[in-house]
């Protein structure tokens, strides 16, 4: 697949994605968007491969380009060896890189490799209650995250897809984290999920903003009408 442009409701800010490590997402979330894109096109999901020809590819510069857009890079039974050839090849590059996981904890096993001085690490907190799938819970990626914003690395967190929450509980366990930009969103995927109502997503917004820069995905507007 190469570099690709960024596209449908992704990031605004990220320019690209690039993927490394192909097949089925180990963290198996019911919302997953590439579950459902495999399902749609009835696609098999197949196990975790890495794609040797991706470390090829020139990522060229200037560009912020999201690693591992289509799986999780940092999940815990993906191989050690993956994951440092896909952060060396990004230092080849002038970039940007935005790295995502649920598994924010494997991430400080890597917090000394020279691609995190020029990247951002993000993980998803939909909700202070766990309801993804074989992933670490919500406290700990908080906790997880927090000794990557103490290490000096820029981290970011999403909402999304946000769902049902304790105002004070989600807040305070963003803010340990100390992120540069919170992108909150809402499901696109008609999964039936547990949504908040307009009041407590705007009063999630209005406590955030205190302390950081708040970006609403353009699929949030469903559930502010």
């Amino acid at each position: 697949m190469g570099l690709n442009k960024s596209q449908g409701n992704m990031y605004e800010f990220v320019t690209h994605t690039w993927n490394t490590v192909k097949g089925v997402c180990l963290h198996n979330c019911g919302y997953c968007y590439m579950k459902a894109i495999a399902k749609r096109y009835r696609k098999p999901q197949l196990p975790p491969c890495f794609d040797e020809k991706e470390l090829k590819t020139n990522l060229g510069n200037g560009k912020f380009i999201f690693v591992g857009s289509s799986n999780d890079l940092f999940a815990k039974d993906i191989p050690e060896e993956w994951i440092v050839k896909t952060l060396d090849h990004c230092t080849k590059f002038d970039n940007r890189y935005l790295f995502q996981t649920k598994n924010p904890a494997r991430v400080l096993d890597f917090i000394e490799h020279p691609v995190f001085e020029k990247s951002v690490v993000c993980t998803t907190l939909e909700s202070d209650s766990f309801y993804a799938g074989e992933t670490p819970t919500p406290l700990l990626r908080g906790k997880a995250m927090k000794k990557i914003s103490d290490a000096g690395i820029t981290t970011y967190i999403t909402i999304e897809p946000i769902m049902n929450f304790n105002l004070t509980v989600l807040v305070e366990m963003i803010k340990q984290c100390k992120p540069t930009q919170v992108n909150i969103g809402a499901d696109s995927g008609n999964n039936h999920l547990s949504e908040p109502s307009k009041e407590d997503v705007l009063a999630l917004i209005s406590e955030l903003e205190k302390f950081t820069v708040v970006k609403q995905k353009s699929n949030l507007s469903r559930l502010l009408k």
